[in-house]
């Protein structure tokens, strides 16, 4: 007997997980008789004080429909082309991980094997693998534009994300939601009730209200109300090898144009971030509280902030680690509630949307097939480990000798997932992305380069280049990057022109 559609779902908790997830919902099962409810309470603050992403953003604001101007002016963002990271090799060192590519295809493998052959011949005259990277000149010079559609353009080989105010966000997705349906209930989420095969049959707030559904996505954040709270589904905790557990947030008053990336900077026990928006400027500090107590952590950041402070610092605790499954029974969780990895790489809002589209591509009826949560459970899984693993390299690649933290870090024992990504590279820079990984070649490059890791050697087949043409061909490459960078304009500039917020305080 075929079980019935799904008519209702619940979303348990707001903020940015909660409103991605009710404004996909509502784009994407818009044709469908399915009633899309939230509870949020106003009582219960967000995380963030300001947001970075990576450019598969752009991907949900396209499924949204959203006009990217006005995403911008309501969220006060900016433009994003990558991370700076500062002190993580030792200190004074410093590289920039750029979104996009580095070069363009000169034979059949990898651009970086041929820059790697030419750097072998003629030493530093063949510049850094960086020099190859338009979004990275861009970023030095302060520069920004959107790409060019002529593939033929070395502008068009710009590629970005953003930088904004999550509580800005969440708002405008509120908007969005609601104005396709999705009804908001405003009430804390106490308890759930479960029915006789064990499923979430409804929850209950605190003054009594029941709301039931067949779906629940949880969105309650770090406490997991209803995966663990209810379901109690087990948490695998990765402190062992990405061992900050706190940090502590500030934001800070705009101290000139914002600059177009994150910037990260390692300090004696993890590392500071720098969201640069319109209004004001995102501050924190992500620790080991084994290494740093917290008054020293909030003394670090309020420290080396470069604007005054705009409020009072925000403490976090976390243990970085996933739920032993993200989809129990009818329940699905997303953000923090499924898992948190500190936000090196910024990778939570894109964790959000994958899960979300791991969900649609197998929306399940009333039955809820054991097999189709399988899959999306191990797909979860190994997205979840595969940015583990990229996160741990920051951290084990480090020469910052003679800092606890860090002596830590470079000794520990590693997965064997990264050892062997490890081992490849430093055989002959190949890099096998496994699986739909989130990170590209360019990304491993950047911070296998940018923290020591310099292969052996270089693809045999780059040889099948002459020396000649090699240097005349990466010459012209780095020319051109330098031209394309000199006709971009400011990337305050840009957004003075385009989509500056009509409420700078906001």
């Amino acid at each position: 007997m075929p079980f019935a559609p799904i008519s209702k779902v619940l979303i348990v908790g707001g903020g940015t997980a909660g409103w991605i997830a009710a404004a996909t919902l509502a784009r994407l099962l818009e044709d469908q008789p399915c009633r899309i409810e939230l509870v949020e309470s106003d009582e219960i603050g967000t995380v963030g004080v300001g947001e970075a992403t990576i450019p598969p953003i752009l991907d949900l604001n396209r499924v949204l429909g959203l006009d990217e101007n006005a995403f911008i002016q309501r969220t006060q963002a900016t433009f994003k082309l990558g991370i700076e990271f500062v002190g993580w090799k030792q200190e004074g060192a410093r590289y920039f991980h750029p979104f996009g590519r580095y070069g363009a295809d000169v034979g059949h493998v990898d651009f970086a094997h041929y820059w790697r052959r030419l750097r072998d011949l003629i030493g530093d005259e063949a510049g850094t693998l960086e020099d190859y990277s338009l979004p990275s000149a861009a970023a030095r010079a302060g520069k920004f534009m959107r790409p060019d559609p002529n593939p033929k353009n070395v502008l068009s080989n710009l590629a970005y994300a953003f930088h904004f105010d999550a509580n800005l966000y969440a708002r405008y997705l509120r908007e969005y939601a609601q104005a396709r349906g999705v009804v908001r209930h405003e009430g804390r989420v106490v308890d759930g009730e479960l029915d006789e095969r064990g499923f979430v049959a409804a929850v209950r707030l605190e003054d009594g209200r029941r709301l039931d559904a067949e779906l629940f996505i949880d969105c309650s954040g770090f406490r997991g109300l209803l995966i663990e709270q209810v379901l109690g589904t087990g948490y695998e905790d990765w402190s062992h090898w990405l061992p900050c557990n706190r940090a502590v947030a500030v934001p800070s008053a705009s101290a000139g144009p914002p600059p177009p990336f994150t910037r990260s900077t390692a300090r004696e026990a993890g590392w500071q971030w720098r969201i640069p928006l319109q209004h004001r400027t995102g501050n924190g500090h992500v620790y080991c509280s084994d290494h740093v107590s917290d008054d020293e952590a909030c003394a670090v950041l309020l420290g080396s902030i470069e604007g005054r402070p705009l409020a009072d610092p925000k403490l976090l605790r976390f243990t970085t680690g996933r739920r032993h499954q993200f989809w129990n029974r009818n329940v699905v969780a997303l953000g923090l509630a499924g898992g948190f990895m500190e936000p090196l790489e910024s990778t939570s809002i894109h964790l959000i949307q994958s899960g979300l589209t791991r969900l649609m591509t197998m929306f399940p009826d009333t039955g809820f097939a054991q097999a189709d949560i399988d899959q999306f459970n191990r797909a979860s899984t190994v997205e979840y480990k595969r940015i583990r693993d990229f996160l741990i390299l920051h951290y084990v690649a480090n020469e910052r000798t003679g800092l606890p933290f860090w002596d830590r870090c470079r000794t520990m024992a590693i997965p064997d997932s990264l050892a062997h990504k490890i081992d490849l590279y430093r055989s002959r820079g190949r890099f096998f992305r496994f699986e739909d990984e989130l990170f590209t070649a360019t990304s491993w490059q950047a911070v296998f380069e940018g923290q020591g890791i310099v292969p052996a050697g270089f693809d045999p087949i780059a040889s099948g280049v002459s020396f000649e043409q090699l240097r005349s061909t990466l010459n012209r490459m780095r020319e051109t990057i330098l031209r394309g960078v000199g006709a971009i304009p400011t990337h305050a500039d840009f957004i003075a022109q385009n989509c500056a917020a009509s409420d700078r305080q906001n």
